[in-house]
This record gives structure tokens, sequence and C-alpha cells, in this order.
């Protein structure tokens, strides 16, 4: 038996883009994008249109509870190859598009303080907790749908090109025919479910799947996917 094997495996990572130096103002903006809609220690690829010192920006991301994993190709190139970090290709660029609707639903403030304090103390806002997205139109090749908060319910299906992206499950009521990605931020029990799978690529949780490797039964069919408890896709052909 082989000492060495290669599996299929999608990092969770988030790009973080960054159009100023001023590594205060990067602290203070970024730190509550952070908090409200990503997990610790998520991974990120660093993108900057200005030149900056790159270990002291790795160095402010770590202390954000993130992990670093490279650059985007450009301008930091030359200072990460120096210090041996990754630098990764630029990719397509994807129009990320707003959902034709969403529905949000928040946690509750904290119950209201007692009268001898209510004066004095505000009552806390209320907290997105969950956020579903819906799409009523085909999503075109080139164009990005992303819900970092939950779920995304397409009434249309997605051409070659295309991408959706959620951190929660994906119906997907049409043919699929681009990359949709479930569970994105490691959740392992979301699904995907869509009418006819034509994929170039499904994941859940960073477990993926690409074309070729899609089993052939459930090709062209109403599908739903999910982990078993290997953290294995399955493909489970669905009948009406």
């Amino acid at each position: 038996m082989a000492d060495i094997r290669i599996k299929g495996r999608m990092v969770n990572a988030i790009r973080i883009s960054l159009d100023t130096d001023d590594h205060d103002a990067i602290r203070q903006q970024l730190s509550p994008m952070l908090q409200k809609g990503f997990p610790p220690q998520i991974p990120a690829v660093i993108e900057s249109s200005v030149d900056q010192e790159l270990i002291a920006l790795i160095q402010l991301l770590i202390d954000l509870n993130v992990q670093p994993l490279a650059v985007v190709e450009g301008i930091l190139s030359e200072q990460a190859r120096a210090i041996q970090f990754p630098v990764i290709p630029q990719d397509r660029q994807l129009q990320q598009i707003k959902a034709t609707q969403e529905q949000v639903i928040e946690t509750p403030a904290e119950e209201e303080a007692p009268a001898a304090e209510a004066a004095v103390v505000e009552a806390a806002p209320a907290r997105i907790s969950h956020v579903t997205s819906y799409h009523d139109e085909i999503l075109r090749t080139g164009q990005c749908l992303v819900q970092n908060q939950g779920d995304i319910i397409l009434k249309a299906g997605i051409n070659s090109g295309s991408e959706v992206i959620a951190s929660g499950n994906i119906h997907i009521y049409g043919s699929v025919r681009g990359r949709v990605i479930a569970g994105a931020g490691g959740n392992s029990s979301a699904r995907i479910f869509c009418h006819s799978l034509e994929a170039e690529l499904v994941s859940i949780a960073g477990t993926y799947c690409v074309a070729d490797d899609i089993p052939p039964h459930v090709t062209k069919k109403p599908v739903h996917i999910y982990l078993n408890d290997n953290q294995e896709l399955v493909f489970e052909a669905l009948e009406f």
C-alpha cells in the first residue's frame, strides 16, 4: 500500500481585498466584519492594490484570529516569495449579484434592563442569526451569488461559469451547470438540492466533487447531496 495518498478537499477560505496600507484602519474595519460572519481561525487569501509591509500585515491578521494562507499574484508577490509565503495566481473575476429578495431572522435584543437601570442602559441591538436569499432569475456565466449567513433558494438554474456559495443549504429549482458550494465556513450539516445536476463542481463544507467524478446515475436528474458520517459526499437521486 502506498505511503502517500492525495484526497480532494477544498479549503474554506475568504479573500481579504485591501485598498489601504493603514493597518490601524484595517484592524478597525475588518474586526467587526470577521466577528459578524466568520468562524475563528478562518483561512484567508490576501489581495492588495497598494504596496505594504507583508510581514506586519500577516501578523495583524493573526492577531484578528485569521489564518493567512497566501497572497494573490500582484503587488505583494515579491515580498511573499522573499519569505517563502505562498503566491497564488489571479482567478477569473465573477460579478457578485444581489438576490431578488432576502428574508432576515434576527435574534431578539436582550431582555429589558430593570426599571432602575433602564435610564442608563441601552437595549442591545438585535443580531442577524439567519438570512435566506431568494433569486428569481437564472444565474448567468460570470455571475456569483453569495450568502455568508444562511441559505440560498434559486427559482431558476445556473449556467456554466457561474457560482453559488452559501454558509447553509442551497436549493436550485432548475438545471445546475456551474459551481455549487454549500456549508461554506465548515457547516457539514448543509445540503444541496437541485432539479437537474450537470455541475462543474459541488462542495459541502470543503469536501468537493468535480464534474467528471459525479456519479453518472444522478446526472441530469433531481438530486439531494449531503455529507455522511465519514464526511463523504452522498448523491441521492430524488424520485417524484
